[in-house]
């Protein structure tokens, strides 16, 4: 029978995030989506949750044809992954790429993160990428070549340093898994994608950083799902191992 390729992405709750968008671009190319999303994340955070977004993105889905599932998973837990990719297994098939654009970000300096936060920073961005990653690679069942590992980095860190550095190690991760998962024949990347404004920025913050960068405007999710379409294409399949900057000419 014929199954079409199946995306997990992880961190797609808002829809004006990162992670909505690559769901959205995936699907409108074809492919089955499977999201991960936790509420009580953005329920802390300064823009608040909804909780109708996730089914307005899920009927989005829908609406393209193809299958989706959206599955609400703490990823600080060590069995997250697991209990993520059996339901995908059991309700729509074989995960084809491993999407991940969750993140947890909570600004502290050197002198004022407590270890608390250090933990769940790396917890969430290191280690549940590497579990993710590790599952994946376990599971994964496609034609050489076909498999596809992509994650959402950034190098903020001086005033945030417990997600900067967790990012670092999550980079570092993912670049890992091209080398070692080469006989899979999956390929992984890094994408950073510099300033996006997905709902975070001011207005000020918006004017300074469209000063600072190239192409005159600040970065927005579409153009990170653009690039990932691109890199979960067969035309590619090519690029591997590498961390990409797609912002746009930031300086």
């Amino acid at each position: 029978m014929f199954q079409r390729p199946i995306v997990l992405v992880t961190g797609a709750s808002r829809n004006i995030g990162i992670g909505s968008s690559i769901a959205k671009e995936m699907a409108q190319s074809g492919w089955d989506v499977a999201l991960t999303y936790w509420q009580p994340y953005d329920v802390s955070m300064p823009w608040g949750s909804d909780p109708k977004e996730i089914q307005s993105l899920s009927n989005e889905i829908d609406r393209c044809g193809m299958r989706s599932i959206a599955l609400e998973v703490d990823l600080s837990l060590v069995d997250s992954a697991v209990q993520i990719f059996d339901s995908i297994e059991r309700d729509l098939g074989t995960v084809t790429a491993l999407v991940m654009a969750h993140c947890h970000s909570v600004d502290s300096d050197i002198l004022s993160t407590s270890v608390e936060s250090f933990d769940l920073h790396f917890a969430v961005n290191a280690r549940a990428t590497w579990l993710l990653v590790r599952e994946f690679g376990k599971r994964f069942q496609g034609e050489f070549g076909t498999g596809r590992i992509i994650a959402i980095t950034s190098d903020h860190t001086a005033g945030n340093l417990p997600y900067g550095a967790s990012k670092g190690a999550m980079d570092r991760i993912v670049l890992a898994s091209a080398q070692e998962f080469r006989a899979l024949g999956i390929t992984a990347n890094v994408i950073n994608p510099g300033a996006t404004d997905t709902g975070w920025m001011s207005a000020a913050l918006k004017t300074d950083v469209q000063a600072i960068t190239l192409l005159n405007r600040v970065g927005m999710p579409q153009d990170c799902a653009n690039l990932v379409k691109f890199l979960c294409s067969k035309e590619g399949g090519w690029i591997n191992g590498q961390l990409l900057y797609s912002n746009g000419g930031l300086q």
